[in-house]
């Protein structure tokens, strides 16, 4: 079986990707690539102190940033410009999961959008969803550019994982407008650890028969 790759993405900012991408890349006991990296600490070391697992490597960043700024700004700031082209995949045989910066359209420069790595990639997306006051519209917002650019992109989107739970009229009226599956709920946990990623990535393994 070849190896896959996975686009962790969110519906904006602090929507807890890395915390996803953690149990995802636990799960599937994948290798882990953040490309850009906007300000400190490193969502690498984070993602690194989360998983448990001998098998996954941590790739470094295309480009690290300085300023938690949108990538386009932060590079900038840095005096550089982020050259699309010159941000290659890590060579690997393993699975890999690739963590997005903020939202589908966080500019990288003036013309390429964070959205556009998965499509280079050929990835799988997962949208990560946290559920708050407004979240409704930003999921649906998201899922509705996810399948306008599905018909002319290569990736594809494996699922939804709803963050912040619960919220089941958010999480309801979500999926009864959003033709993607949920894939996972997480849970308003009090602390972010090893144990609490090994449960969540369980729960994922049996959701995806794995």
């Amino acid at each position: 079986m070849s190896a896959k790759r996975y686009f962790i993405t969110a519906i904006g900012t602090d929507s807890g990707k890395s915390v996803i991408s953690a149990i995802v890349t636990e799960a599937l006991q994948a290798d882990y690539w953040k490309p850009v990296q906007s300000g400190l600490p490193r969502d690498t070391k984070f993602v690194r102190s989360l998983v448990s697992n001998a098998q996954s490597v941590f790739h470094p960043e295309a480009y690290r940033f300085t300023e938690p700024v949108s990538p386009h700004a932060a590079a900038k700031l840095d005096g550089v410009e982020i050259d699309f082209d010159q941000i290659k995949l890590p060579a690997t045989s393993n699975d890999l999961v690739i963590e997005g910066a903020g939202g589908l359209l966080v500019p990288l420069n003036d013309q390429h959008f964070v959205i556009e790595l998965a499509d280079k990639f050929s990835a799988e997306i997962i949208l990560v969803a946290n559920l708050y006051l407004g979240s409704i519209n930003h999921t649906l917002l998201s899922a509705h550019e996810l399948s306008r650019r599905l018909p002319y992109s290569n990736f594809t989107v494996k699922g939804i994982i709803f963050n912040q739970c619960p919220a089941p009229e958010s999480e309801r009226i979500i999926q009864k407008h959003c033709p993607f599956p949920c894939l996972l709920r997480v849970d308003r946990e009090d602390a972010i650890n090893p144990a609490m990623v090994s449960h969540y990535a369980q729960l994922l393994r049996e959701k995806l028969g794995i």
